[in-house]
């Protein structure tokens, strides 16, 4: 089922989304990758306010590469999710609400998008520069140190997705794999 919901998040609208729904998403959404997450969880830990506001907000898992001329973002294709892993459920439990990325979730991620109502999207790996296009606005709001890797605050008009682990504990993925396994 296609549908198109705006950011920030709300428990209502994640409760609406399934796994195996296609989604465009339209609104503020923020890049970060592994060195990123480990200095917000630096911050989280030690109480310190975070470079954006995680209450019903987005993660994108992505590093873009640099715009070309007149262009806002270069390609922006997802990174494996599970990298993440060790950081979203913490993120999770503070507010985070949603996920971009690619490939499966840990059982402690999944967990964690349950009891709090959160949702794990993915994204078509290898289709950055067309993901790219749905970014009409991006801007650097923390660790410009890390380059491709700094924390962007990104607007996106239809960024297509598809609910791959929603509240109810349905995993797209999973359920793909049962869907082609051969029984002996």
């Amino acid at each position: 089922m296609n549908k198109i919901i705006t950011t920030p998040l709300t428990e209502e609208l994640i409760s609406s989304l399934n796994a195996g729904d296609i989604v465009h998403i339209t609104g503020y959404i923020y890049t970060a990758r592994d060195a990123a997450h480990k200095r917000l969880l630096e911050l989280i830990k030690n109480n310190q306010p975070l470079p954006f506001d995680i209450q019903g907000a987005v993660i994108y898992y992505v590093g873009p590469t640099p715009p070309k001329p007149g262009k806002v973002i270069g390609s922006a294709g997802p990174t494996t999710s599970s990298r993440m892993d060790i950081y979203a459920p913490l993120m999770i439990e503070k507010g985070l609400k949603g996920m971009i990325g690619k490939g499966g979730r840990s059982a402690a991620v999944k967990e964690a998008i349950q009891k709090h109502k959160a949702i794990y999207f993915i994204a078509t790996g290898g289709a950055g520069a067309l993901l790219s296009k749905h970014i009409k606005s991006a801007e650097i709001v923390a660790y410009e140190d890390l380059g491709p890797e700094a924390i962007r605050r990104l607007y996106v008009e239809n960024f297509p997705v598809i609910v791959a682990n929603d509240i109810y504990g349905k995993d797209i993925l999973e359920e793909g794999k049962k869907k082609y396994k051969i029984s002996p």
